[in-house]
């Protein structure tokens, strides 16, 4: 099966949806045009300008070009990580367990994929390594950030029943384990609504993609299945480093909750 290839009169027929969409703000003064325009052309050129340095990373076929597109990926996911909580731990410190967590997370599930599972020749081909790396950095962005603002948020919220754990001789472990479940929960709850969805309610994008390129719906069954899996196990770890390296900056070496070291945005 010949993959259909898209023309701009194509994509500009989709884009009449968002159209009607801004139209539709506008008549009912929902006041999100503006936005929805400018999100829309941001979209197209961050798209068009990252297939064309793909494309150039893919001729290179360089281990040190892939290397470097996938760190720039970590980087600004790492950022977002640290950018949504409402707060923020003083010297950068949502930056550097951001950074920490999406990077421990996103690299083991990659080379675990591209050394087991995949298997490229060689195992750092870019077309199987940015994709696969992209895949995995969103959801691993997002269970981190959920995670991190919820134990941010939890640990000033509940900062009396914490110390008073604490006042009874429990352990700074202890005394916050309620809060990193609850925490580590959240993040999580995108990923398994994710897969709990998958083939009944939603057939997931790249299985969709795999389809319309011609592949095997089964085998393209089989390329889903694995993809979820490294994005639960990826999200799962995430959210566990995310919160248990913020709980660290959180304490000191006396068992204390150190809650100055939070600022809000």
């Amino acid at each position: 099966m010949t993959p259909i290839l898209l023309q701009p009169r194509d994509i500009a027929v989709a884009a009449l949806l968002i159209v009607l969409d801004g139209a539709l703000s506008v008549a009912l003064r929902f006041g999100i045009h503006r936005q929805l325009f400018i999100a829309a052309a941001r979209m197209v050129v961050q798209l068009v300008l990252i297939g064309f340095v793909l494309r150039a990373v893919f001729a290179l076929a360089s281990p040190w070009a892939t290397a470097g597109v996938i760190l720039l990926m970590m980087a600004v996911a790492a950022r977002e990580v640290a950018a949504r909580p409402e707060r923020q731990l003083q010297r950068f410190g949502n930056h550097v367990v951001g950074a920490i967590a999406v990077s421990f997370a996103t690299g083991l599930a990659c080379i675990l994929a591209l050394t087991t599972a995949l298997r490229p020749s060689p195992w750092y081909d870019p077309r199987y390594a940015i994709p696969l790396a992209g895949i995995v950095l969103g959801s691993v962005l997002n269970s981190a950030s959920l995670a991190l603002d919820s134990l941010l948020g939890g640990v000033v919220r509940e900062r009396g029943a914490i110390e008073a754990r604490l006042a009874l001789g429990a352990t700074i472990g202890q005394a916050t384990a309620p809060l990193v479940r609850s925490s580590i929960r959240r993040g999580l709850l995108p990923i398994i609504n994710q897969m709990s969805a998958a083939g009944l309610v939603t057939l997931p994008g790249i299985m969709t993609g795999q389809v319309l390129a011609g592949l095997d719906p089964l085998e393209a069954a089989k390329y889903q299945i694995l993809l979820m899996f490294l994005l639960s196990g990826g999200s799962g770890l995430a959210a566990v480093a995310v919160v248990f390296l913020a709980i660290r900056r959180l304490t000191d070496d006396r068992q204390r909750l150190r809650l100055d070291r939070l600022r809000d945005t």
